[in-house]
């Protein structure tokens, strides 16, 4: 049975998640709607996992995150949010989550992730990748220089919204090459997957 702690800005939020844990026969050693008393829970209890809401008063999932894996404690975190923002999973990734939840979709999708993460795998919720926003904050909002000319111009035809059987015809290649450019594409972007995320992208940062 895994020690889990979480913390929840908001008390219905924080209640459900923990009546939901307890049903899968999980152990919540503490709850809390305070970043600060969640991170000093975490330091003196080291959990298992601490499940942790992005937004929180005091101090911030985010800051939370990069705390505990700055200083390599052996705790997975898992963050909630109802942010929508890609920004959001960039920065979450450059310090290293080990899930990413959607809280509309946490109790489909929480054990699963508990699953995995407990496995040394990241979890990245399936319905947050569909409904991601690409917002103005982005730290991915340059072109990665390390494209290829072929990338860059399969990047600007999606930016025009054209099909990939367009993008075939325009570029002289088959179908299957532009789809493996793609692939290529948004892994130097490090786009998470999921439906239309490099439509999404492009539309938002590749100059017309």
């Amino acid at each position: 049975m895994y020690k889990i702690i979480v913390a929840d800005e908001h008390p219905i939020s924080l209640l459900g998640t923990e009546t939901f844990l307890t049903s899968i026969k999980m152990r919540v050693i503490s709850t809390h709607a305070n970043g600060i008393s969640c991170l000093n829970a975490i330091l003196a209890d080291l959990p298992d996992i601490a499940i942790i809401d992005v937004s929180m008063p005091g101090m911030s999932g985010l800051e939370i995150l990069s705390i505990v894996k700055f200083k390599n404690l052996p705790v997975k975190v898992i963050l909630l949010t109802m942010q929508k923002e890609l920004s959001i999973y960039f920065r979450a990734k450059e310090s290293g989550f080990d899930g990413f939840v959607l809280k509309d979709h946490s109790e489909i999708e929480l054990q699963a992730c508990i699953n995995q993460v407990m496995k040394g795998k990241t979890f990245l919720s399936q319905a947050l990748s569909e409904y991601f926003v690409i917002d103005n904050y982005s730290t991915k909002t340059k072109v990665p220089s390390d494209l290829t000319s072929t990338e860059q111009k399969v990047l600007e035809l999606v930016a025009e919204h054209k099909s990939n059987l367009e993008i075939a015809n325009f570029l002289f290649i088959s179908e299957k090459t532009v789809e493996s450019h793609k692939r290529n594409i948004c892994e130097k972007l490090e786009l998470p997957k999921g439906k239309n995320m490099l439509l999404k992208w492009a539309t938002a940062h590749v100059k017309k």
